[in-house]
């Protein structure tokens, strides 16, 4: 009996242990890419990838931190290839683990929109139509997810500018993702919660 009281408590621990380990793990590496350290952030992430093979949330932010650090080097198109690439392994992971999550759907559509600004020529029609197809299936799934109503109208915007069609559609949309970013609340602290600053920015630019 002893052995076995003492065999649920070891049980027990390594479990509170191993969720300790994984929070800390997780703060670590946001709070390095917060504080623009995304190299030493994402190999903390992959660390906690190895270990939380069911967890869609470390792959899902070496996915973002490299899909968000190609926008800034586009003028180096070797580094912006790594990046996509790096990014892409990530998401192909979490696009396994939960097909259907309307934050990785957008993350998949963020990947091929970099690809699309990486080389307009080559990538804009063969990859313009999967996106809004990736998006519409994101807000059938959660037409109150800021992030969903966001980056789909966002997206639009840039389609309807290309193309000289009206914005002022996108731009009610992304007036409604304001809101919805005020009322947002995460499922953990580690779930997404990003978007809020491009929302605002693209709904100043709505009001010129």
């Amino acid at each position: 009996m002893t052995k076995i009281i003492t065999f649920i408590a070891l049980f027990i621990t390594s479990i509170v242990l191993g969720q300790t380990n994984y929070e800390k793990g997780m703060q670590d590496a946001l709070s390095l890419w917060k504080n623009k350290k995304p190299s030493e952030a994402t190999a903390i992430l992959e660390r906690i990838a190895s270990v939380e093979e069911g967890n869609w949330l470390p792959n899902y932010y070496i996915a973002l931190i490299n899909t968000t650090q190609s926008f800034r080097y586009m003028d180096d198109k070797s580094k912006v290839k790594i990046l996509l690439e790096t990014a892409q392994k990530a998401q192909d992971k979490i696009n396994i683990i939960a097909p259907d999550n309307p934050e990785v759907l957008v993350m998949q559509a963020m990947i091929h929109t970099a690809w699309i600004v990486y080389d307009p020529m080559a990538n804009g029609q063969k990859l313009s139509g999967d996106i809004m197809y990736i998006y519409n299936k994101a807000y059938k799934l959660a037409p109150e997810n800021p992030r969903v109503v966001f980056s789909k109208a966002d997206f639009e915007m840039g389609m309807a500018s290309y193309f000289g069609q009206d914005t002022k559609p996108m731009c009610a949309e992304i007036e409604k993702s304001l809101e919805l970013f005020a009322n947002f609340i995460p499922k953990t602290p580690f779930h997404p919660t990003w978007g809020l600053d491009r929302a605002n920015e693209t709904s100043e630019k709505c009001k010129k």
